[in-house]
């Protein structure tokens, strides 16, 4: 792999700007536009950017495929969970009211937090899964 210097130091200060969006977007989604989606797609550009930039194994170093199928099953099971917890409370699955009596306003923001956080995860873990696959056989 050629080593462009430009690129490299461009994609080191661009990092973790968009590492820092992916977050603004995941925390920011309950409020306004944006969300576990979309966060999960601009965290996995970056990833992919890394593996276009510095290579794929290094890339590979950082999120091995083990680590990857624990994030996507984490982020299933925390949306899941979320929906588990309001049956458990009294409610209706993906309830987010019952998970705080006393406020079921803040029930609903923790609620969708914790759902977008779950969404977030598995996107981003499968898009970065998906990449490497299709990456891996063009080597």
């Amino acid at each position: 792999m050629k080593h462009y210097v430009v690129l490299r130091v461009v994609t080191r200060l661009l990092l973790p700007m968009i590492f820092l969006f992916a977050l603004y977007v995941q925390f920011h989604g309950d409020f306004g536009p944006g969300g576990g989606f979309q966060a999960g797609v601009i965290f996995a550009a970056g990833v992919i950017l890394y593996a276009l930039v510095f290579g794929l194994h290094n890339a590979r170093l950082l999120f091995p495929p083990v680590l990857l199928r624990w994030l996507i099953s984490a982020g299933v099971l925390l949306y899941a969970g979320v929906g588990v917890i309001g049956l458990l409370l009294g409610g209706n699955f993906l309830d987010y009211g019952v998970l705080d009596a006393h406020d079921p306003v803040h029930g609903q923001h923790l609620g969708i937090l914790l759902v977008e956080l779950g969404v977030g995860i598995t996107v981003a873990a499968v898009m970065i899964t998906i990449f490497f696959a299709f990456a891996w056989r063009g080597l």
